[in-house]
């Protein structure tokens, strides 16, 4: 949770991408420590162009391929479990 110290979230987005040390902006106590679980490795073939375009993405952004993918998977599981959701609704 954020602490009042900042106006808005525009301002600790703000601080946080101009690299503004931001602890004493969040309320540590009450952060929690996830476990994904065991990883397990999988191997995938990808057209070349495929990976050429993620590979523009990823360095625009600063991140490496595998978290780029990583991240794209986990947010589309979270739409697919959305949509599952509402349907059984």
């Amino acid at each position: 949770m954020i602490k009042k110290m900042v106006k808005n979230i525009k301002d600790f987005d703000r601080r946080f991408d101009n690299g503004e040390d931001i602890h004493d902006l969040i309320d540590i106590s009450k952060a929690r420590i996830t476990s994904p679980g065991k990883k397990v490795r999988i191997t995938l073939d990808v057209a070349e162009g495929l990976i050429k375009e993620i590979d523009r993405i990823r360095q625009s952004i600063g991140v490496d391929r595998g978290a780029l993918i990583k991240i794209w998977l986990h947010e589309r599981l979270q739409q697919e479990n959305a949509s599952t959701k509402h349907q059984r609704l």
